[in-house]
């Protein structure tokens, strides 16, 4: 066992760090073992457990968990990007969210980066026509974690969303690579229009709890969004805007604020 796990690190640390967490965590609290092994250390990959936890949580009346399992490992064994995109969200959230101690946290606690994960399975399903079970994927994911993204909307790799209560992303967004945002956030459009609807936002942004990004508009590289902000107007790279509406009020104050996770706005 141990010279398997050893070569498994050799090609995969994530997984096999996840897994030696698993069995510490099980050491601890053995109440929770059950839980553990069918979540984590009863698969042979990180894919594999991402798609056994996408079909438990999202499961229904309306579709069972078999189905979802198959539709989740077609998806994991059709395209390597998802396996990436989930390992990148994870390093995310371990590196930037405070409260995440260890590695297994977020795929078996954490609501916003489960329902990212989810998020990709659906989308995954929306680039090869299958319209209608994208629907259900983010109708499922809506009810399941209080999180509303639509499969349409394109989001990049190292993606941190905490909290995550009450995030709404339309169809037409665009989310650039490590990008963080708190609960109550939304990617919207402003009325009843069609087509390209909805902000774009660029690489390394941070955007506060409770903010509102509304409209065909571009979010700068490495920008900050103050928690509460109504954004109405495209916003600069490396700036930090605030208010209702949003304002400038600043330079990012450094150079990576997604990563820094710094909310605060200093006097100039």
């Amino acid at each position: 066992m141990a010279e398997t796990r050893q070569r498994v690190a050799t090609v995969d640390p994530v997984w096999t760090r996840i897994c030696d967490e698993a069995e510490d965590a099980i050491r601890s609290e053995p109440l929770l073992g059950a839980l553990i092994h069918s979540g984590l250390l009863h698969h042979a990959s990180f894919e594999r457990a991402l798609a056994y936890r996408f079909s438990l949580k999202l499961a229904s009346g309306e579709m069972s968990e078999q189905i979802l399992r198959e539709i989740a490992d077609e998806a994991y064994a059709d395209d390597a990007a998802l396996g990436a995109a989930a390992r990148a969200d994870l390093m995310a959230v371990y590196e930037r969210d405070p409260a995440c101690h260890r590695f297994l946290q977020p795929v078996l606690f954490f609501k916003g980066y489960q329902a990212v994960q989810a998020y990709r399975v659906g989308h995954w399903l929306w680039q090869r026509g299958r319209i209608d079970m994208a629907y259900f994927v983010q109708m499922r994911v809506s009810e399941a974690f209080g999180v509303d993204i639509h499969p349409a909307a394109v989001i990049g790799r190292g993606i941190m969303i905490d909290h995550a209560h009450s995030i709404v992303i339309g169809e037409t967004a665009v989310v650039g690579d490590n990008v963080s945002m708190l609960h109550s956030v939304t990617l919207g459009g402003t009325g009843k229009e069609d087509g390209d609807r909805h902000p774009k936002i660029g690489n390394g942004v941070l955007i506060g709890a409770g903010a509102k990004v509304l409209g065909n508009i571009r979010v700068g590289h490495c920008s900050r969004i103050a928690a509460g902000s109504v954004v109405l107007e495209e916003v600069p790279p490396n700036s930090t805007v605030a208010g209702v509406p949003a304002r400038v009020v600043g330079k990012a104050g450094c150079d990576q604020p997604a990563l820094t996770m710094d909310q605060l706005i200093l006097p100039g």
